[in-house]
């Protein structure tokens, strides 16, 4: 191999400085966002929303139209609402 310039590999260019702030302007420190603690999630009491009466068990909450059986409709105080598709219903006043 000989030392042929053409094949040579190019420098790499150097690191560009990093950009001072121009005189009288300070700058600016970064502030942290602060994060909201969230709440555990609860499970669900699945035992609350049946009752067993001999051996017929009956629900106590009226289910979702949409999503079907299994999927009950949170009770409000002036609405039912289904947390699995949105679905609401409101109640007569």
């Amino acid at each position: 191999m000989s030392n042929n310039p053409k094949n040579a590999p190019a420098p790499a260019p150097a690191p560009a400085p990093a950009a001072a702030p121009a005189e009288g302007e300070a700058a600016a420190p970064k502030v942290k966002k602060e994060r909201k603690e969230k709440k555990p999630k609860a499970n669900v009491q699945v035992w609350k929303l049946y009752k067993l009466e001999g051996e017929a068990a009956t629900r106590l909450r009226k289910e979702c139209p949409r999503c079907g059986k299994g999927y009950f409709m949170a009770e409000h105080k002036d609405r039912l609402s289904c947390g699995h598709c949105g679905f609401t219903t409101f109640k007569n006043k």
